[in-house]
C-alpha cells in the first residue's frame, strides 16, 4: 500500500511530472489502477452499512410501526423488503460494479436513459444540502447538552407564558390562570375552568432558540450563526474524511459505521431498566399491535416507501460505492448483509427509542400515542424531553446527539461521493489526478447551497427539498431503472453482465430475482407513485401553511431533475443517424463504452470483436429493426 505524506501532497499541488500520471489515490495492489478500489471487503461493507442505516432508521421507522399496527408492520415491511427492496438494491449494487463508473455513466448500457442518471445525481445533490443541516442541528444539540440542567428540560427566559409541562388551565371569569386562584374557595366555579394546550420546553426551545424559526417561508430573516458554524464544522469533518477518496473514508467508517450500535445498545439497557419502558415497547411492537392495520392500504404503502428510502434506492449511492469493488467481488452476499443490516437496524432502533418513550409517558401520565412523533418532532422535542427527565440527563444526550451527528456524518460520506465520482469519471482529463481538490470543492459548494437552510426560514426550506426532492422523484427514477435494464437492455443479457461477476447460477435461482424486476417490483413501485401523486398535498411545517410561490418552487426543483430524462433522450435521438426507427435502435442499444472497465475482464461477450458484430446489428436495414428483442428478455 502507498504511504502518503507531505511529498505525495506537495507533488499534487505542485504536479510533479513524476507522479501526475498515477492517480494519488490508488495503491499499488489495486485491480484497477485507474480508479483505485476498496483496500479491503471489511471497509466496503462499513461504507454500504454506513450509507444505507442513517437517520431515518431512527426517527422514521419506530414511528411509522406503531403508527401502523405495531408489530403487524413488520410484515408488509418484511414483504416490502423481499419483493422491492432487496431486488432494486442488488440490481443498483451489479449495475455499477459491473462497468465501475459513476451513475451517469452506468447508463452507456441504454443511452436512451443517460438522462435518468443526470435526474440521480441531482436529486443526490438536493438531499446533501439539507441532509448537511440536519446533522448540524444533531451538532448542536449534541454541544448544547454540555449544561445541567439540560436548557430545554424547563421554561427559562426564552420561554413565554405558553410554556408548561402541563396543560395550562385558565378561568373563564377572570381570565387568571386557575393556579392563582384557589378552587378550594370557590373564586372559580369547575364548570368555568377551560384547559389550554401547552407548549413543552423542549418545543419552544427548538423554535425559539436552536431554529429561531420565523413565521413563514417568506420571513427569511438572519443567518442563524451556531447553525451556520455547525454546518461548517460538519462540512469540514466531511471534506477531511473524504480528502483521499475512498482510502480515507474507507479507514473512518470503521467508527462511524459500528460506534452508533454500541450508543444503541447502551440507549436500549438504560431505556428498560426505567419504569414505563414495558408499556412502551409493547406499544411499539408488542401486545398492543393491531393486526386489523393489515387490511389498509396505506399500510402496505408506508411499507414499500420506507424500504425504498431506508436502503437510498435510486439516490446514486449504492451505484457509486459498488464501482470500486473488485469486478468478481460477491455482491449478492453483501446485497443480504447490508439490506437485513439495515432492517435490523430500524427494529432495534425501535426498542430503545420507544423503552425511554415509554417512561416519559409514565412521567407525564399521558398514554404513549400523545407522545410519539416522528421526524423533527421525535429526534428534537419529544425525545430530548424524554432525555431530560433521567438522571444524570447531559450525559444520555451527549450520547444520543452523538449517535445521531455520526448516523448522519456515515450517510453524507456515500452522497458526497456520488458528486465527486461523476465529476471525474465524466471528465477523467481534467479531473483524474484531482480528487482532493473535487472533494474540497464539492463540500464547498453543498455549505454554500446550504446556508439558505440555516436562516430563521431554514426549517422550511429543508422540509421543502425533503417532500418534493427526496420522495417521489426516486420512484421515477426507480421505475425507469427497470424498465430500461430488463424491457430495453434486455434481462437475460443483464443476467449474463452478473454472472460474469458472481459465477453462473442455475435457472432456479434467478427465477425469483426474474419475476421482482420484470413484474412485482416495477407494478408496485408504480402504484405507490400514481398513489403518491394523486394524494398529494401541498407542503407544510406544523400548522404553517406554504405560500403559494414556495409550492411552485418546489415543483421547479422537482422538474429541474427530471427535465433531464426526456431532455437527454431527445438529445441523443436528434445526434444517431438514419431514419426516425434506427435512431431508436441505435439511442436503445448499448454504447462502444459499455463494458468491464478492464479488458482482462471483459471476455468473449465485449471482446472487439463482438462489438464491431453488435456495431454491424445496429446498422441494419430499417426494416430488420426491433428495438426490443424477446431474445434479450
Amino acid at each position: 500500500m502507498r504511504k502518503y505524506g507531505w511529498h505525495s501532497f506537495t507533488d499534487l499541488v505542485l504536479k510533479n511530472s513524476a507522479v501526475v500520471d498515477q492517480d494519488s489515490h490508488v495503491d499499488d495492489g489495486d485491480e484497477n489502477a485507474v480508479r483505485g478500489n476498496w483496500t479491503s471487503k471489511r471497509e466496503y461493507l462499513l461504507s454500504m452499512i454506513g450509507f444505507a442505516i442513517g437517520l431515518g432508521n431512527i426517527w422514521r421507522f419506530p414511528y411509522l410501526t406503531y403508527k401502523n399496527g405495531g408489530g403487524a408492520f413488520l410484515i408488509p415491511y418484511f414483504f416490502m423488503l423481499l419483493v422491492v427492496g432487496i431486488p432494486l438494491f442488488f440490481l443498483e449494487s451489479a449495475f455499477g460494479q459491473f462497468c465501475s463508473q459513476s451513475p451517469i455513466n452506468v447508463w452507456r448500457a441504454v443511452p436512451i436513459l443517460q438522462g435518468a442518471g443526470v435526474a440521480m445525481v441531482l436529486v443526490n445533490a438536493l438531499v446533501s444540502i439539507y441532509y448537511t443541516v440536519i446533522i448540524a442541528y444533531c451538532m448542536y444539540y449534541m454541544f448544547a447538552s454540555f449544561q445541567s440542567p439540560l436548557p430545554w428540560s424547563s421554561c427559562t427566559s426564552w420561554a413565554d407564558s405558553n410554556c408548561s409541562v402541563t396543560p395550562l388551565e385558565r378561568c373563564n371569569v377572570t381570565s387568571l390562570p386557575v393556579s392563582n386562584l384557589t378552587r378550594e374557595n370557590g373564586t372559580c366555579p369547575l364548570s368555568n375552568i377551560s384547559t389550554i394546550p401547552a407548549l413543552s420546553p423542549s418545543e419552544l426551545y427548538w423554535d425559539r432558540v436552536a431554529l429561531q424559526r420565523s413565521s413563514g417561508l417568506d420571513e427569511t430573516g438572519p443567518v442563524v450563526w451556531h447553525l451556520a458554524l455547525c454546518l461548517l464544522l460538519t462540512s469540514i469533518l466531511v471534506t477531511a474524511a473524504l480528502f483521499k477518496g475512498i482510502k480515507s473514508s474507507g479507514k473512518v467508517v470503521y467508527f462511524t459505521a459500528t460506534f452508533p450500535y454500541v450508543v444503541l445498545t447502551i440507549l436500549l439497557i438504560r431505556g428498560v431498566t426505567l419504569e414505563g419502558a414495558r408499556d412502551g415497547i409493547e406499544f411499539y411492537i408488542g401486545s398492543q399491535s393491531n393486526l386489523t392495520k393489515l387490511f389498509e392500504a396505506e399500510v402496505w404503502r408506508d411499507a414499500a416507501t420506507q424500504t425504498l428510502y431506508s436502503l437510498s434506492i435510486a439516490f446514486g449511492g449504492v451505484m457509486t460505492l459498488s464501482s470500486y469493488s473488485k469486478f468478481h467481488n460477491n455482491l449478492f452476499q453483501d446485497t443480504i448483509i447490508v439490506t437485513l443490516t439495515n432492517c435490523g437496524t430500524s427494529v432495534y432502533g425501535g426498542f430503545a427509542i420507544f423503552s425511554i418513550l415509554g417512561h416519559m409517558a409514565h412521567v407525564y401520565g399521558k398514554p404513549i400515542r400523545e407522545v410519539a412523533q416522528g421526524g423533527f418532532g421525535l429526534a428534537f422535542i419529544v425525545y430530548p424531553d424524554a432525555l431530560s427527565k433521567l438522571p444524570f440527563a447531559p450525559f444520555w444526550s451527549i450520547l444520543f446527539f452523538f449517535m445521531m451527528f455520526i448516523l448522519g456524518l456515515d450517510s453524507q460520506f456515500a452522497i458526497v461521493e456520488v458528486a465527486s465520482t461523476c465529476l471525474i469519471d465524466g471528465f477523467p482529463k481534467y479531473f483524474k489526478n484531482k480528487r482532493s481538490f473535487i472533494s474540497v470543492g464539492v463540500c464547498t459548494v453543498f455549505f454554500l447551497l446550504g446556508l439558505p437552510c440555516v436562516t430563521r426560514a431554514g426549517i422550511y426550506w429543508v422540509t421543502l427539498m425533503d417532500q418534493f426532492a427526496a420522495t417521489w422523484v426516486p420512484l421515477i427514477i426507480a421505475l425507469l431503472e427497470l424498465i430500461g435494464l430488463f424491457y430495453i437492455y434486455g434481462g437475460k443479457r443483464f443476467i449474463e453482465d452478473i454472472e460474469m461477476m458472481i459465477g453462473s447460477k442455475s435457472v432456479w435461482f434467478w427465477l425469483w430475482w426474474r419475476a421482482c424486476w420484470y413484474f412485482i417490483s416495477p407494478c408496485i413501485i408504480a402504484i405507490i407513485l400514481v398513489w403518491s401523486l394523486m394524494t398529494f398535498a401541498p407542503p407544510s411545517y406544523g400548522i404553517v401553511q406554504y405560500p403559494a410561490w414556495g409550492v411552485a418552487l418546489g415543483w421547479c426543483m422537482a422538474m429541474a431533475c427530471l427535465i433531464w430524462i426526456p431532455g437527454i433522450a431527445l438529445y441523443k435521438l436528434y445526434r444517431a443517424e438514419g431514419n426516425f426507427w434506427k435512431r431508436l435502435k441505435t439511442v436503445c442499444s448499448p454504447s462502444e463504452d459499455w463494458h468491464p472497465y478492464l479488458e482482462v475482464h471483459r471476455g468473449e461477450r465485449y471482446s472487439d470483436e463482438h462489438l464491431g458484430r453488435r456495431k454491424d446489428a445496429i446498422d441494419l436495414p430499417a426494416s430488420d429493426v426491433n428495438v426490443i428483442s424477446n431474445s434479450q428478455l
